[in-house]
């Protein structure tokens, strides 16, 4: 799989794991020097507190368009601290 934002490969791996039709990216398997943290949260009830990623390439900035998990619940321990992606990022 890939994740693709701005004509730029983000993320790529064959070891992601779908979850309610998302596929979250192990860490090890996204390029970095794109994702920026940033001070979002959500809460999902059964996953946990999700933290946000700005992903920025080519000087432009999609905010919030990455998230993860930092800590899980024991139903979420397969995707704790991996990144699945909205907000325009192609995902195939």
């Amino acid at each position: 799989m890939k994740a693709i934002w701005n004509n730029t490969v983000i993320a790529e791996s064959d070891d992601t794991v779908v979850i309610e039709g998302n596929h979250y990216f192990p860490p090890k398997d996204i390029k970095q020097e794109f994702f920026k943290a940033n001070e979002t949260h959500t809460t999902c009830p059964w996953k946990g507190v999700a933290s946000y990623y700005d992903i920025e390439v080519n000087d432009s900035v999609n905010k919030d368009a990455a998230w993860y998990y930092p800590e899980v619940s024991p139903l979420a321990k397969s995707i704790k601290g991996y990144v699945a992606f909205w907000k325009g990022v192609a995902v195939k």
